[in-house]
């Protein structure tokens, strides 16, 4: 309030104690400053409500985005958990000195993965014979199970001393 209005804030009286208007002060002035003042303290009270409103909401996603976190997470262990995925074949042999044999390929691995063969589309042999004539001299993603581990090979189809492009013998495994 101004200052001219000798000490006069939200709460003093603005009578004399005869219940006469006070000829002390510029009661219009003082009345619209108190006005001013009362619209501003709403319009600032709203404003909190809004902001304490839109934390709350924040604050819920978060919790929810991480319970939903957390679910996936827990998930994900158990699906590792649980399982190895599905083989659909098996190395019955490798032969010494082939590029099966040079990138780790070992008898009895079973194989889950072939480069794009899967047990998902795999229907024969012809499946994994197709995806080795198209990516000789280019290295192969193969997933192996070995020993109950999921095993990562980098196998290359190519020509060498011996038949074929890889130098092993890979067998459907009956489910």
């Amino acid at each position: 309030l101004p200052s001219q209005q000798k000490g006069v804030g939200m709460n003093e009286p603005l009578v004399d104690a005869e219940g006469f208007p006070r000829n002390d002060i510029d009661l219009y002035q003082v009345r619209t400053a108190r006005h001013n003042i009362i619209c501003l303290q709403n319009d600032h009270k709203a404003l909190m409500k809004q902001v304490e409103e839109a934390l709350h909401q924040l604050h819920a996603r978060e919790k929810e985005k991480h319970a939903k976190d957390e679910a996936e997470a827990l998930a994900e262990a158990m699906s590792q958990n649980q399982g190895l995925p599905q083989a659909f074949a098996k190395v019955n042999t490798v032969t010494p000195g082939s590029p099966a044999s040079i990138s780790g390929l070992q008898v009895d691995d079973e194989i889950v993965e072939f480069g794009s063969v899967n047990v998902n589309n795999f229907q024969n042999l012809q499946n994994i014979a197709t995806v080795v004539q198209h990516s000789e001299g280019r290295p192969l993603s193969v997933t192996v199970i070995r020993g109950g581990k999921k095993v990562h090979v980098g196998l290359t189809p190519k020509r060498w001393a011996g038949k074929g492009l890889l130098g092993c013998n890979i067998i459907p495994l009956q489910r």
